[in-house]
C-alpha cells in the first residue's frame, strides 16, 4: 500500500453554449495534489495550499479535496485515515467558471482510490465527484478529459464522450471579479416556458453537431443559449460587448463559462489568439482587467503522477 501518491486533475469549462448542466470539456490549467499518510498523532489532517489557491481560508476538513478523499473512501466502505497531509497547488481561477471545485473533488477521491487501491473506475469517480460538487457537466471532463456530455438515466449518470473538431479552438477571457455560484444559480428562474424548451433542446442539438463538424452556422445557434445566460448576463459587466467583440474577431461564438465571469469563444484555430485579443481590450474599454488563454483542443483527464 501506497505512503503517498500526487494527482494532477484538468480545469473545465461547462454549460457549454445550450450545453447547459450537461456539456463540459476539460481545460489545460491544472490542479496538483499530493496526499501522505504519516500516521502521526497529531491533527487528522493538515493542508498547504499554493498558486491560485493561496488566498483561500476553508478549514481543511471542509475543502473539497479533503472531502474529495473521505467520499471516495466511503463509497469503498473504508474509514478516512488519521494523519493525513495535503498539498494542493493549482494554476486553475478560482470562483471564475473553469471547473476549480470539480476539480479539488476528483483530485481528493482520485487519490484516495490510487492510495488505497480502490477499486473505482471512471464512473464511479465521477459519481462521487458529482455527488459532493454538483456538476457533472465538470466532473465528467475532470475524470475523462476531452468533452463530455453527461446526463442523469435511471440508473445515475450517463457520461459519454463529444467529437470536437481539430479545426476548433476554445478561447478563454478571465476578468479580474468573480461571480460566486450560489449567486448564479439564485438568479435563474424555477420554471420557463414550453416555447423556451423547444428552442434549448434544438439548440444544445446544434451544438453537439456544430462542435464535430465546424459548421459555423450550427455553432452560432448552439452557443447562443437560452437557459442560463439570458439571466446571468446581468453579473458579468461588459458580457454584450465582449462577445460581440469575440464574433467581430472570427469566434463563431462566445458564451459564459460555467457560470462566469469567464467567456468562452469557440473559433477557428487560425484566430484563437485575435479572438482572445479582441475579447480583452472590449473589457479594457470598459475599465476591467482581463487576460485571455486558448487551447487547441480539450485537455486530458486526471493523471495519477
Amino acid at each position: 500500500m501506497r505512503t503517498s501518491v500526487t494527482v494532477r486533475v484538468p480545469g473545465s469549462t461547462s454549460n457549454l453554449g445550450a450545453g447547459f448542466d450537461c456539456v463540459g470539456a476539460a481545460v489545460a490549467r491544472w490542479l496538483r495534489v499530493t496526499v501522505r499518510r504519516t500516521g502521526g498523532g497529531g491533527a487528522a489532517v493538515t493542508l498547504a495550499r499554493g498558486g491560485t489557491l493561496a488566498g483561500l481560508e476553508t478549514p481543511p476538513e471542509r475543502d473539497l479535496v479533503y472531502r474529495g478523499f473521505a467520499a471516495a473512501c466511503g463509497r469503498a466502505g473504508r474509514d478516512v485515515p488519521a494523519g493525513l497531509e495535503i498539498v494542493a497547488e493549482s494554476d486553475i481561477p478560482v470562483a471564475r467558471g473553469l471547473g476549480s471545485s470539480a476539480a479539488a473533488a476528483v483530485a481528493g477521491a482520485a487519490a484516495a482510490a490510487a492510495l488505497f487501491e480502490l477499486d473505482l473506475d471512471p464512473d464511479a469517480l465521477t459519481a462521487v465527484g458529482a455527488a459532493l460538487e454538483g456538476h457533472p457537466d465538470n466532473v465528467a471532463p475532470a475524470v475523462r478529459g476531452g468533452a463530455t456530455l453527461a446526463v442523469a438515466g435511471p440508473d445515475g449518470l450517463v457520461v459519454t464522450a463529444l467529437a470536437v473538431h481539430p479545426a476548433l479552438a476554445f478561447v478563454f477571457a478571465v476578468p479580474e471579479f468573480r461571480v460566486e455560484t450560489a449567486r448564479a444559480r439564485a438568479v435563474l428562474p424555477a420554471s420557463l416556458p414550453h416555447a423556451t424548451a423547444v428552442q434549448a433542446a434544438a439548440r444544445s442539438a446544434a451544438l453537439l453537431e456544430g462542435l464535430a463538424q465546424a459548421e459555423p452556422r450550427l455553432l452560432a445557434v448552439g452557443l447562443d443559449d437560452v437557459l442560463h445566460v439570458p439571466f446571468r448576463r446581468a453579473l458579468v459587466p461588459g458580457y454584450d460587448d465582449v462577445t460581440a467583440a469575440a464574433r467581430a474577431a472570427g469566434a463563431y461564438g462566445a458564451t459564459l463559462s460555467g457560470s462566469g465571469p469567464t467567456l468562452v469563444a469557440v473559433a477557428p484555430a487560425g484566430r484563437a489568439a485575435a479572438v482572445g485579443e479582441a475579447m480583452v481590450h472590449a473589457w479594457r474599454r470598459r475599465g476591467i482587467v482581463a487576460s485571455s488563454f486558448h487551447v487547441p483542443r480539450p485537455a486530458g483527464g486526471y493523471e495519477i503522477l
